[in-house]
Order: structure tokens, then C-alpha cells, then sequence
């Protein structure tokens, strides 16, 4: 229990079931003889505890463990901002789906205190950043766990773009954009696109068009740590998205260049011992059981 002495509460404040766990979870914590820092968008809501608070960004230079009590959309937000500062975080999940919040609103303290006496496991899942550069000038730049997703935006349009991968032509397409997702990401919007499934530990990236003018337009798995270089075509009188995880949306224009790259500092995550990748997209995805189940 040492090495958690410090332990940062990220949650939405806008959700009354967040801040029942947090209410929970605080005295727990607090008996435990950890010191507990608040993110400051929560705080007003839970003042009857009389907690420190701290911005998440800052959360990872005083903190050495940070809990995020939402849904996975919660947690992407406060990846995005810790992952440089190497804080390791545990996910409970208050949201939809919870494939990275995985521990149950009912068994909070039971898994964190497992956490505490060190019966978890790390997985490190890398981010990718995306560099938006028009007529040679930066116009924009975003990061992402999940997926940088290149769409029309409002319009209901068909793009055209080329694409490049560590400096080859790979093709010209034209479709509803293209989503460039990590392995972390593949269970989400890139799922829907008719992306695969790729397991946590893969170092790769999937490229997956969207709704592709073309039948033979397939997803491409490739080197997450290859440059991806997506132009876009001096012809489109349509101005697109650049889009990371759902948010952080940047406006392109035509001739624009979008680079996309492996981030060099990885998320931390933190499982408890009963984590289970597989059984986690069964019970998500609503896979079958196994004979005899």
C-alpha cells in the first residue's frame, strides 16, 4: 500500500451516480491513511469532505495513482492529459460500456483495495498524436487513445485524400473519411466501421475507411510506430474534420496534411487480478459462452 500514498479522484460531475462512488470510495480511502486530491471539477460536489483539489493535468505530478470513476469517454479525457506525467490509473466504470473503467460500481472498494495491497496488473496502452499543417504552416494538433477519425464534419459529403504510410503512396480514396485507430480503440467507433478487434498489447494501428466509394477498400493493419501521412485533395469544395477521440474536433481545408504518430509516453493502466481482455468483450459484446456455460 506504500506505493499509493497519493491517490487523485478524476469523475463527471454532471452524474449523480459518479459522485454516489466517490462518496464511497472516499472514506475508504481515507482510512487507509491516503491522502486523496479531488479533481477540481468535482470538488464542488463533494465539498462535506473537505478534500485538496488539483486540475487532472496536475494531478500526475502529485499523485501516484489516479482513479476514474465515469465511463471510458471520462477516462480517454484524463489519459489525454496524464499519460506524459507516467501516473498509472484505475477505472471504475459508471458509464455505457466500460472497457477501460472496468471495475463494477458495487465491488469499488473491494477491487481498489485489492489494488492498495498490490494484487493488479499494468498494461501499458500507447496514444497516437496528430499534426495538422496547412501550406507548410501548424494549424492544429490533437492526441488520442482511442482513434483520429478524418469525417466531412456537417456535410454529407464524399471525401478525397491520399494516403501515405512512412513515406509510400498507398492510395486515393474517396469515402466518408477514415478512422485511424490504436488497439485500445478498436473496440469502439472503429468496431462499428468494420474494424477488427485487436488485443490490448499489439503495437499496431488499423486504418479503416469509411463507407469507401469502392468495394476493395479494406482496413489495413499496420507498425504503429510508421508515420501516416493523410493529404487532403486539392478537389474536395468540401472543408473536413479532424477529430481524437471524439473531441478536440480541428477544421481542415483542402491541400491540408494531416501526420499521424505513435506517441512516445504510454498510459498506465491498472487491472485487478480478475481482469480478463476476452471475458471483458463477452460480456460487452455480447459474445456466446462457452459449451456446458
Amino acid at each position: 500500500m506504500d506505493q499509493f500514498k497519493n491517490i487523485g479522484l478524476v469523475g463527471r460531475s454532471d452524474s449523480e451516480l459518479v459522485i454516489q462512488s466517490l462518496d464511497a470510495l472516499i472514506p475508504y480511502l481515507q482510512e487507509q491513511g491516503i491522502n486523496v486530491i479531488l479533481d477540481t471539477r468535482i470538488s464542488p460536489q463533494l465539498e462535506k469532505h473537505g478534500l485538496q483539489e488539483s486540475a487532472v493535468r496536475m494531478l500526475g505530478e502529485s499523485c501516484d495513482l489516479v482513479i476514474v470513476v465515469g465511463g471510458d469517454g471520462t477516462l480517454l479525457g484524463a489519459a489525454r492529459e496524464l499519460a506524459p506525467k507516467k501516473v498509472p490509473m484505475l477505472g471504475v466504470n459508471r458509464g455505457n460500456l466500460g472497457f477501460l473503467t472496468d471495475i463494477r460500481p458495487e465491488e469499488i472498494c473491494e477491487k481498489v483495495g485489492e489494488v492498495l495491497d498490490g494484487k493488479y496488473t499494468v498494461e501499458s496502452r500507447f496514444l497516437v498524436d496528430a499534426f495538422i499543417r496547412r501550406r507548410g504552416q501548424p494549424v492544429g494538433e490533437g492526441c488520442a487513445l482511442n482513434d483520429v477519425i478524418l469525417h466531412p464534419g456537417k456535410a454529407a459529403r464524399l471525401l478525397r485524400f491520399d494516403l501515405y504510410i512512412e513515406g509510400d503512396f498507398v492510395y486515393n480514396q474517396r469515402s466518408d473519411g477514415l478512422i485511424v485507430s490504436t488497439p485500445t480503440g478498436s473496440t469502439a467507433y472503429s468496431l462499428s466501421g468494420g474494424g477488427p478487434i485487436m488485443h490490448p498489447r499489439l503495437d499496431a494501428l488499423v486504418l479503416v475507411p469509411m463507407f469507401p466509394h469502392t468495394l476493395t477498400s479494406r482496413p489495413i493493419v499496420i507498425d504503429a510506430n510508421l508515420e501516416i501521412k493523410i493529404v487532403i485533395d486539392e478537389r474536395n469544395d468540401t472543408y473536413p474534420n479532424i477529430s481524437c477521440d471524439g473531441h478536440n474536433r480541428i477544421a481542415c481545408a483542402p491541400g491540408d496534411v494531416i501526420t499521424i504518430r505513435k506517441k512516445p509516453q504510454k498510459l498506465k493502466l491498472i487491472h485487478p487480478l480478475s481482469y480478463n481482455f476476452y471475458e471483458t468483450c463477452r460480456s460487452k459484446l455480447g459474445w456466446g459462452t462457452k459449451l456446458g456455460d
